[in-house]
Parts: C-alpha cells; sequence; structure tokens
C-alpha cells in the first residue's frame, strides 16, 4: 500500500484498463487486508482516502479466478467499509435498469 496518486492512478489505468478520470470510485486494498485506499476524481483533482483497521480486516468479495477487478454497487461498497461479508449476504431480486436503458430513456426526454 505505497502507492499514491500517481500510482494507484497508473494501475487504474494500466492494468484495470479504466478511466481513472470517469468519476468511478475505485478501492484498493493491501494483502492482509486491513487497509484500504480509495481513489476518486471529482472533476477537479484526485483524491485519496486511506483508513486503516485497528483490529480485523476486511472481508474482501472474491470473483473469479482470472478477474482483475470486482464491480460493487454504492450499497455493496457501503457493507463492505461498514465491515459487513459480502458472501454471507444474500442479492434480494430488484429492479434495475440496464445502463443502456437508462441512456436511451434520457434520449427520449431530451
Amino acid at each position: 500500500m505505497r502507492k499514491h496518486f500517481n500510482g494507484l492512478y497508473g494501475l487504474v489505468r494500466d492494468h484495470l484498463d479504466c478511466n481513472p478520470e470517469s468519476g468511478h470510485v475505485f478501492l484498493f486494498t493491501n494483502a492482509r487486508r486491513n487497509r484500504l485506499k480509495l481513489l476518486v476524481y471529482d472533476g477537479s483533482g484526485l483524491w485519496v482516502c486511506t483508513k486503516k483497521l485497528d483490529r480485523g480486516c476486511f472481508c474482501w468479495p472474491t470473483g473469479d479466478s482470472g478477474a482483475k477487478k470486482i464491480v460493487l454497487s454504492s450499497e455493496e461498497l457501503t457493507l463492505l467499509l461498514g465491515g459487513i461479508d459480502l458472501a454471507h449476504t444474500e442479492r434480494r431480486k430488484w429492479y434495475r435498469k440496464a445502463p443502456a436503458e437508462e441512456s436511451k430513456e434520457s434520449l427520449k426526454t431530451a
């Protein structure tokens, strides 16, 4: 967890193949999972926020074995930061618009 602005920016751009200035929140953890860093671009610059737990560790979600990144909803991020193990929670069936539906709908109203 020695990386800061430029190092995390490079990881997002080169390793995750994402645009660090997209406005998405990128979350990183150390090997022991007792520290994490959050990287986000707010339109005028980068924010890096850090949290170190006094005891215990974050229950990091698992993805596919070959996956470079895991995509979380804002609710899942809140649960993770609150110490909830996402592996033992159950996602309820819930209607959510697909990103393509949202963009089509916004074009209709414009």
